[in-house]
């Protein structure tokens, strides 16, 4: 399968999240934010970082970068994309799926290894997992509350279309302790975690077992693999 993953001015985490995909025993294809081009990839990733420097508000100027046409064409046409930090405020700015972030509540940058639990497990990005599951996936932002009006916050909990909620602490303040959420079909999943960072032992968060062994975020990049090759 091949994953392509897009990098924009201020990417981070395009590298990492290319390497979660070769792991997993997909085909990485690197994207360009001014291209309009996709390249036949399979599904799409929008990684973390500070996109055009956060200037403005989160991923409001890369969701308006070239090749983001492209990307909101794929996914209304059930190409999967999954958004990490900076790809979940792109995904947001593009109202590809809903709510919005602002400053985290504390004002400040925050880095951790933050709980989480699975709260939808039938999307395409995380139908590993089981439903009420609790993984262990690095976070970093300092822009990432999730906010939307009440009758949003209704509708996407109503739906299911909450796919994450953090547990144990809210580090930023999001509304319902939400760390991602979906769309309506479930093909694009954006969250605030980053994955990326919990794929190989000795480089992921800590467990019981040992020091850096967490790969939870491995999933993320399996299932959508696995779904395409059970298509």
């Amino acid at each position: 399968m091949r994953v392509g993953v897009i990098t924009f001015p201020g990417s981070l985490d395009d590298r990492d999240a290319q390497r979660a995909v070769r792991i997993a025993g997909g085909e990485p294809v690197a994207l360009w934010h001014g291209d309009h081009d996709l390249q036949g990839v399979d599904a799409i990733i929008l990684p973390g970082g500070f996109s055009y420097g956060d200037y403005l508000r989160a991923g409001a100027i890369a969701s308006f970068a070239p090749i983001m046409t492209e990307v909101v064409d794929a996914a209304n046409k059930g190409v999967p994309v999954l958004g990490i930090c900076n790809g979940f405020q792109m995904l947001a700015e593009a109202r590809l799926i809903p709510g919005a972030h602002t400053r985290n509540a504390h004002q400040q940058f925050i880095r951790r290894d933050q709980r989480l639990r699975v709260e939808n497990a039938s999307t395409d990005w995380t139908n590993g997992f089981t439903a009420g599951q609790e993984i262990t996936i690095p976070l970093k932002n300092a822009d990432g509350r999730f906010i939307a009006d009440a009758e949003t916050i209704k509708r996407i909990e109503g739906q299911g279309q909450v796919a994450f909620r953090y547990v144990g602490v809210n580090p930023n303040g999001s509304m319902d302790d939400i760390a991602g959420v979906s769309n309506e079909r479930g093909n694009v999943v954006g969250l605030m975690p980053h994955p990326e960072h919990a794929v190989e032992p000795g480089f992921g968060p800590d467990t019981p077992a040992a020091m850096s062994s967490g790969v939870d975020g491995l999933t993320f990049f399996t299932s959508v693999i696995q779904k395409a090759l059970a298509l």
